[in-house]
């Protein structure tokens, strides 16, 4: 016999978009609360859910009508080919970063065949590290090392958390605490193949950020002085220093702030300066290399 008040998936599922008004929103957190995805939710819509599972479910629920980002809610998403942990600690990954990673994935090939030894690849202010642990990820086993920094422990006891979901790749990725370059080891400066950042770009009086954003994701990573250039000036500074002779530096920036940085790149003395576009035709991607003195 089954109890009067059990319920089934699809029950709960259709409870949920309703909730929700999104169907989409309602399936991710009804697949997150019974612990299986696609098919295997598909197959299980008939089954009695559990009163843990009834809990989960509801909380999450509750968390997102009150305004908490999706992702927040859920603690995972997904980034190119990883599957992540997100918290309030770090930003929650977007789609243009993941662009991001393409452009540096391309340079970083075309680099593996000119020189015969491993990548050095950091990922500036690394958060729940997903673009340097993409770069690990995709790149052939045993051709990088990967440095992830951030001067925030909590974004890097994320990062440290994501690391082991990328397996035997991520043996070459290191962590360190710092600020920008100042993470690195001394050793490294004029060794630095690949240089990606994300950095926060957001001028303070932006009024286009979106509510949620504000309200939820770390401001830290957000916001910068300077019209939000002050720390693309930092990261632009030291790249001369630690890239190595041909080496790259790949960032995301406001989609504003384009002729700017390009300045930036051009006054630190880098050479083919490229202001690259998002899949909405902005400028996003900025990507500068090093030509250091014979």
């Amino acid at each position: 016999m089954t109890p009067e008040d059990a319920v089934t998936w699809s029950e709960m599922l259709a409870e949920t978009t309703e909730q929700l008004g999104d169907a989409n929103e309602a399936r991710w957190l009804c697949e997150h609360a019974s612990g299986v995805d696609g098919d295997e939710f598909r197959a299980a819509l008939s089954d009695y859910i559990t009163s843990a599972m009834a809990k989960q479910l509801h909380d999450m629920v509750r968390r997102r009508l009150a305004g908490e980002p999706l992702q927040y809610v859920m603690k995972r998403w997904a980034f190119r080919h990883l599957d992540v942990f997100v918290d309030q600690r770090v930003l929650i990954p977007r789609p243009e970063t993941e662009l991001l990673v393409d452009v540096a994935l391309t340079l970083a090939n075309a680099r593996l065949k000119e020189i015969d030894r491993p990548l050095n690849i950091v990922d500036l202010g690394t958060g729940s590290g997903v673009i340097g642990l993409s770069m690990a990820h995709e790149l052939p086993l045993g051709k990088s090392n990967v440095w992830l920094t951030d001067r925030s422990a909590d974004a890097l006891d994320v990062a440290r958390g994501n690391l082991v979901g990328v397996g035997q790749k991520g043996g070459g990725v290191r962590l360190a605490l710092g600020d920008w370059w100042k993470a690195l080891d001394v050793s490294l400066k004029g060794a630095i193949d690949i240089a990606l950042c994300n950095p926060p770009y957001i001028a303070h009086d932006d009024e286009e950020v979106a509510s949620d954003v504000h309200a939820w994701e770390p401001h830290s990573a957000l916001y910068a002085p300077d019209n939000g250039l002050a720390d693309i000036r930092s990261v632009v500074s030291g790249a001369p220093t630690w890239l190595a002779h041909s080496g790259w530096i790949v960032m995301e920036i406001g989609y504003r702030q384009g002729n700017e940085v390009r300045d930036l790149l051009q006054n630190s003395g880098l050479v083919n300066i490229e202001i690259r576009q998002d899949l909405a035709g902005r400028d996003r991607i900025a990507l500068a290399q090093h030509q250091a003195s014979a």
